[in-house]
């Protein structure tokens, strides 16, 4: 058994120390106590998902037994206060569950399965009287945050494997190369923070079948949008799918608390300390369900689109990635002596870009910049850091509402198909909105277009 105390924490890497001592807590712990240390822990945030449990232990069951023993499966039964008496009772019977798992109690052939498999698993009860999360913090960032950090301690630092966090989401299932994929991924290539594949169900007919392949095609597109502008932001950003090792977790201060959009904020972080790869080995398969858990996300779309409150078959106007790509040429040939003549172009590609640039107090950034005594490297990193993921978003929202609307979703894709000289395309039909085989047929090529 693996006891840590403050004292014991001298024992970690300097940067973990200095972490610890910033984030140390004592209210929530891992059961059972791990009696060995691992080089991947997969973290999963659990609130009300006894049987979605079952069906991910399963798939990752499936993975290559060789990986089990440095590979720890950590949930996080989490709630809040005020949280309903269905969702307490359901995390009571998750954690009954995880128990009888991590004391090999086969009380029926899944858990036979499960743990006959040599799975190691665990949890951290972040749910029961006491224990619970706050009403104002509590929510997904805080619960992957729990497990992240409480994750840290128990690495074996004494290797030279990488030590590797991985995000997981307990409505999901997985490839069953999924561990092998990661693991080696890290191992083998210059990586420090990644996203696997992913890929929602769309194998039905009914009206969530529909909402989900519409959410998909907006997320594929916005990240078509950014491959074809050369953004450094083109990755996917969903908490099911995140990866990184535990020195860019601890460089960056950890997952944040929020309770939604975690992910987004998450990767962006990341994303400015090192690249953010794409692993295409394997993959991910969210749930496609309506859900009640975060405020906007894939759930929520998914409510909305069955509401029917809008015409949700619309994307961003293609022509705001071609302004994008400018941009981005232009702030990349940027330098301290050339300030004017970028303004001019910048006018030139869209006095919108320019009116954007001007609100988001652009001209007084690179002033600043240019009044300090920075190397290029460092004047790079402080580019990178103004031009972020979030200040593109905002530019691709500012010229949606500045002279680029929205568009049809299907014209949007052919047009932004065309842009990236892709020749492969979808044979249309009348319909403006296309049937749902057709529009199946959109997303498989995305797919392919993007896992290739």
């Amino acid at each position: 058994m693996l006891i840590f105390s403050v004292e014991s924490m001298n024992s970690f890497p300097p940067i973990l120390q200095k972490y610890f001592k910033k984030n140390y807590q004592t209210k929530w712990y891992i059961e059972p106590e791990p009696d060995r240390l691992h080089n991947s822990i997969i973290v999963i945030p659990a609130l009300a998902e006894l049987d979605n449990i079952k069906k991910l232990l399963l798939s990752l069951s499936e993975n290559e037994e060789s990986y089990f023993n440095n590979t720890l499966i950590l949930f996080v039964v989490n709630n809040t206060i005020s949280a309903s008496e269905e969702i307490k009772s359901n995390n009571m019977l998750t954690i009954e569950f995880l128990n009888n798992l991590t004391s090999n109690d086969s009380s029926d052939k899944l858990s036979e399965s499960i743990i006959s498999s040599g799975l190691q698993t665990a949890y951290i009860d972040a749910s029961t009287a006491g224990k619970e999360m706050n009403d104002k913090d509590g929510g997904v960032g805080l619960a992957r945050k729990i497990g992240m950090d409480i994750a840290l301690k128990y690495y074996d630092y004494s290797s030279n494997l990488k030590k590797i966090l991985v995000c997981l989401d307990a409505d999901c299932t997985v490839e069953n190369n999924y561990i092998t994929a990661i693991t080696e991924y890290f191992q083998k290539e210059s990586c420090k923070a990644a996203v696997v594949n992913y890929e929602h169900d769309i194998t039905g007919s009914s009206e969530n079948t529909a909402a989900i392949i519409c959410y998909e095609l907006f997320l594929r597109y916005y990240l078509m949008g950014l491959n074809y502008a050369g953004s450094p932001y083109a990755f996917h950003t969903i908490g099911s799918t995140m990866v990184c090792d535990y020195e860019s977790y601890v460089k960056i201060g950890g997952m944040n608390k929020l309770k939604a959009a975690e992910d987004f904020y998450f990767l962006e972080k990341l994303s400015k300390i090192t690249k953010v790869h794409s692993i295409k080995s394997t993959c991910v398969y969210p749930s496609s369900r309506p859900s009640f858990r975060v405020p906007f996300g894939t759930g929520q779309r998914v409510n909305r689109f069955l509401a029917k409150v809008r015409n949700e078959y619309i994307l961003y106007n293609p022509q705001s990635f071609v302004i994008l790509k400018k941009w981005l040429q232009l702030f990349d040939s940027l330098n301290k002596t050339n300030l004017n003549q970028t303004l001019k172009e910048v006018k030139r590609v869209s006095t919108d870009l320019y009116h954007f640039l001007n609100e988001n107090k652009f001209e007084q950034f690179w002033e600043k910049i240019c009044l300090q005594d920075l190397k290029d490297q460092q004047i790079i990193k402080q580019k990178k850091f103004w031009s972020d993921a979030f200040k593109t978003l905002k530019l691709i929202h500012y010229l949606r509402d500045h002279g680029y609307p929205v568009i049809n979703m299907f014209d949007a894709i052919d047009k932004l198909l065309e842009l990236s000289e892709v020749n492969e395309r979808v044979k249309r039909n009348e319909d403006i909105l296309q049937d749902l085989d057709k529009q199946k047929e959109y997303l498989l090529l995305l797919r392919k277009l993007q896992n290739n």
